[in-house]
């Protein structure tokens, strides 16, 4: 096993830090990973918010699910699915008129543009994960940055096309830290050659019953199996609903319809 695979093998979910800032050599060469990743056309359609007040930590540990360690964490880095720079770009270079004279329909950001960004953001995020674990600086995927749409948006400022797909909390591991490595799925319920296969109730138990064995019983959601655990504990939760409220909020500006864009640059 190389030394990549090494890092990629022990990676663990971090929720705990030294109580030191993130490196500036550090920072920059997290930055540089991200700025290597794939990108659909070179287009790089994604920002990285760096978050090191400690106001807007705390503020993002409330609305990201009541999270404390998140205004703990040195660093917190926000992913945004982001395609205003684009279209302020097609703007000032007079795109609009360039369809007119040219019969190319004009168009503002529609939901082809938010999924393509998002990849570009979350590959990006990926390789900050990977070169942060080899620096020895832990992360921490949020999800709920999806939440909360608006509180969001007004309190880290952004624009119209500009959607936070992801959020990381960053930190040198403690000196006492021994990590857990969790278990996966067998790739036998997730590789499949050539097309889709959907598993059967017999897959499904096989698949599950690890997973099934740890649940905690008796358990407060009184589930019975992990499918029941996971469902009262994630999938339908007020959160998860929050979430969705919060995703289905944002794309109405994704529908390729007027773009809604003001010229700053004259």
């Amino acid at each position: 096993m190389n030394e990549i695979m090494k890092v990629i093998e022990r990676r663990t979910s971090l929720r705990r830090y030294k109580d030191v800032p993130i490196k500036d050599e550090d920072l920059e060469q997290l930055l540089y990973a991200a700025q290597r990743a794939p990108t659909a056309g070179n287009m790089m359609l994604y920002t990285i918010l760096l978050i090191r007040d400690q106001h807007t930590k705390e503020v993002l540990s409330k609305t990201c699910d009541n999270q404390p360690f998140i205004a703990k964490a040195p660093l917190v880095m926000v992913f945004l699915a982001d395609v205003q720079r684009w279209f302020d770009y097609y703007l000032v270079s007079e795109v609009k008129e360039f369809c007119l004279r040219t019969g190319l329909e004009f168009r503002g950001p529609n939901l082809g543009d938010l999924f393509i960004s998002v990849s570009d953001a979350l590959i990006a995020a990926q390789n900050v994960v990977i070169a942060a674990e080899s620096l020895g600086i832990g992360s921490c995927y949020i999800g709920d940055i999806m939440e909360n749409y608006e509180t969001h948006r007004e309190l880290l400022g952004l624009p119209e096309y500009a959607f936070p797909i992801a959020m990381l909390c960053l930190g040198y591991y403690p000196d006492d830290y021994k990590p857990t490595v969790r278990p996966r799925f067998e790739q036998q319920y997730f590789v499949f050659e050539e097309k889709y296969h959907r598993l059967n109730k017999e897959e499904l138990t096989a698949m599950f019953a690890q997973r099934d064995a740890a649940i905690p019983r008796p358990n407060k959601y009184g589930a019975e199996n992990a499918a029941q655990y996971m469902f009262a504990r994630k999938t339908g939760t007020a959160f998860a609903q929050e979430m969705d409220r919060s995703i289905r909020k944002a794309m109405e500006n994704w529908q390729g319809g007027n773009p809604i864009l003001v010229d700053r640059h004259v």
